[in-house]
């Protein structure tokens, strides 16, 4: 499951974690154990604040952690008449953080997460069992990981990145500000388009719906209603097909883009720009 949208038409988030490892020595790998859906997503049990275990997605593209209400309950992060902080974006309940977060023998605190209940975490809970939740970016960003796909092991050791505490700056952005924000946040590149294809759209390629202005899409001279046919020389003959070829390209690397324009093949160069 993706949040992260290269149309950008999403605004995205990223936090802050601080972690405790006073039980391991300083900068020592640690090893989680994972298991993988048939869908490939990784799946890990964690206990939050003593709780668990809970079954969650780890997705290093998804820009923030998701836990479903339920569970948020459970663990003593809402009470029973719902939202404490009052914060509310997107159809989430509240912002939380869990004081102390346990990963195998990764132990984390003070970990921020969205509590919302997402139709496609819904979804995947119905078909695989029951997912609690994703644990995004802000996690992953400070560790350099590896994972071994045949031990279906991963291994995390602390890189010293400090991720900004983007949600309040958004909070702050969208108080002082009464123009249209002309940035979006993000943990990887921004793009600046928005795809979609139809469910009977069985053509190569997917359709380009919006182009915002100043982009790296418009600057490279996208145009709605252009018909995306690959991204960094990868197919795109879906909307998943173009998230993952995305996921590639890191922000300020030049990549290739094929569209089809009235009828022509028409190659151009973007460049992602960096989020903030």
């Amino acid at each position: 499951m993706k949040i992260l949208s290269i149309g950008c038409s999403l605004v995205l988030l990223t936090a802050s974690v601080s972690m405790s490892r006073a039980d391991q020595p300083a900068n020592q790998p640690v090893r989680v154990p994972f298991d993988l859906l048939v869908t490939k997503h990784i799946t890990v049990r964690i206990k939050i604040n003593g709780k668990g275990p809970y079954r969650m997605i780890f997705d290093t593209g998804a820009p923030v952690s998701i836990l479903n209400t339920r569970t948020a309950k459970k663990t003593g992060l809402l009470s029973n008449t719902g939202a404490q902080g009052g914060f509310n974006l997107f159809g989430s309940i509240d912002q939380v953080k869990i004081k102390k977060l346990e990963i195998g023998d990764l132990k984390a605190e003070g970990v921020p997460v969205i509590v919302m209940d997402h139709p496609t975490i819904e979804l995947v809970s119905k078909a695989f069992g029951p997912i609690e939740g994703i644990i995004g970016f802000p996690f992953f960003a400070r560790y350099r990981m590896t994972l071994d796909y045949q031990s279906k092991e991963m291994t995390f050791e602390p890189n010293g990145y400090e991720p900004r505490d983007i949600i309040q700056a958004l909070t702050t952005l969208l108080i002082q500000t009464d123009k249209p924000m002309a940035k979006v946040l993000a943990p990887a590149g921004v793009w600046g388009l928005r795809v979609d294809k139809e469910a009977k759209d069985e053509e190569p390629g997917i359709h380009i719906s919006a182009v915002l202005p100043e982009s790296p899409a418009a600057k490279a001279g996208l145009c709605v209603g252009d018909r995306l046919l690959s991204l960094d020389d990868r197919w795109t003959d879906s909307v998943a097909d173009c998230y993952s070829a995305a996921e590639h390209v890191k922000s300020g690397t030049p990549s290739s883009v094929r569209v089809l324009r009235d009828g022509k093949q028409i190659e151009m160069v973007i460049t992602p720009a960096a989020g903030f």
